[in-house]
């Protein structure tokens, strides 16, 4: 009997969690599913034979570390700050670590260690990061190996909702960390274009209208991702003139978003008491209000739009234009705007959302141009199975199989851009309906 430790049992891990279930039993694995919400947990694995709840707290240290000892493989969906606890523990105990989260600076400062210790911490292993790479590493090698010289490398992915379901102004509703989505893009982005390497500040990121075709849902807008160029290195497309990661969105949640920007929303340095403060006062405090004009009015000639234009109607479905006390003690403009977008922008229970991703490559062989665009189109069944939960869990359910049947004999610090690991996954992920379709011009 092997067993799998899962941290975390929010919205990422239904899925994950189903995939283990059904393969417990022919896989003689037993999972235990940790987090601090014992009801959630149980609601995710039922009455299952071979899954085990543990309600902890994750800086019980002795708690934790037992949990660690007695299982051969760690899953962890916790949030990003929290993974290089459980990486310290499963190097201790010399236990092998998947997680869909970003290789961080404190993760890379252990990376020798790791690969001492003789296990595999797989790391970017769900869906961006995680199947962008898979897929665009097939391609990649494909393309090189038949002679092909990349000169373009654009690769897009968004979590949006599914066109069924997209019901309100801001055309998206939340399928993954809340919080995540607040501080998206707080960084700025470094991307290179025709041999330029091109950096956008936060406050300019939502504020470009660049847009691509996606067969069969028209046009997307885009922002370009973090620094994208961290990754040339890693894919080996060298000094390549154009490569850029970038986040899809429905155009009309990139205007409303700017202009959460330029009202200094998302900030999130410093706290604000909220208590006995209205959601207008919040959202116009950096505003010489006008005790002439209605709000939409100060808002609207704050921002240069109409007060009838379909971004001051965005704001007033988020509620935030209104009278009402926002009552939740000392926050941040970034958590008081995580609290309004959860309620507002929360999926329903027959909700649907969508993964679209999208590569573009370019490249030349025996002098002849050519574009390559490889898509993905996924849906969700419903607000608990999502398309987000799919493409984050799948991929990590995968893995642990490949693991510890000893297909995969991995050892150090990775990400899935290997042969061995990109190609048995993307093949499995084909059976759950997560496949690309490609076409050359």
């Amino acid at each position: 009997m092997k067993n799998i430790l899962l941290f975390g049992a929010g919205k990422s891990a239904t899925v994950l969690i189903d995939y283990l279930l059904a393969n417990a039993p022919r896989q003689k694995w037993h999972i235990t599913v940790a987090d601090s919400d014992l009801m959630l947990i149980k609601s995710k694995i039922g009455k299952s034979y071979y899954a085990t709840p543990a309600a902890i707290d994750i800086r019980d240290q002795a708690t934790r570390q037992q949990l660690v000892q007695q299982t051969d493989l760690v899953i962890s969906l916790l949030p990003p700050a929290l993974h290089i606890t459980i990486a310290k523990d499963c190097l201790q105990f010399s236990k092998h670590l998947l997680t869909a989260s970003y290789i961080d600076p404190d993760i890379r400062k252990l990376q020798k260690d790791i690969q001492k210790a003789g296990v595999l911490f797989m790391y970017e292993m769900g869906l961006d990061p995680g199947i962008d790479h898979m897929s665009s590493m097939k391609l990649i090698h494909s393309i090189e190996k038949k002679g092909g010289q990349i000169y373009s490398y654009k690769s897009y992915c968004g979590g949006l909702i599914s066109p069924e379901s997209n019901d309100n102004p801001w055309q998206y509703k939340i399928s993954w960390n809340p919080r995540n989505i607040v501080l998206a893009g707080t960084s700025g982005a470094v991307y290179r274009e025709k041999g330029k390497t091109k950096e956008v500040a936060y406050e300019q990121l939502f504020d470009q209208s660049k847009t691509v075709q996606v067969p069969g849902l028209g046009k997307l807008a885009y922002y370009p991702n973090r620094d994208s160029l961290s990754y040339v290195d890693v894919y080996h497309l060298g000094d390549i003139p154009t490569f850029m990661r970038a986040t899809l969105r429905y155009p009309d949640f990139c205007e409303g978003w700017n202009a959460l920007v330029k009202l200094g929303l998302t900030e999130d340095t410093q706290k604000h008491p909220t208590d006995q403060v209205t959601y207008f006062k919040w959202a116009s405090q950096n505003i010489k209000v006008d005790k002439q004009l209605s709000n939409e009015e100060n808002v609207a000639q704050f921002l240069g739009v109409s007060p009838k234009s379909k971004i001051i109607r965005q704001l007033k479905f988020l509620g935030i234009l209104n009278g009402e006390m926002i009552n939740l003690g000392e926050q941040t403009n970034a958590s008081v705007l995580q609290h309004v977008l959860e309620e507002r922008l929360k999926m329903g229970p027959t909700d649907k959302d969508m993964i679209v991703m999208l590569h573009e490559i370019e490249f030349e062989r025996r002098n002849i141009a050519t574009r390559l665009h490889s898509y993905m189109i996924v849906q969700g069944e419903d607000n608990l199975r999502t398309a987000m939960a799919k493409t984050v869990g799948l991929p990590l359910g995968i893995m642990a199989k490949l693991v510890l049947s000893g297909a995969v004999t991995l050892t150090g610090l990775h990400i899935p851009v290997l042969p061995e690991v990109y190609n048995p996954v993307l093949k499995e992920l084909e059976e759950y309906d997560i496949r690309f379709e490609e076409s050359f011009e």
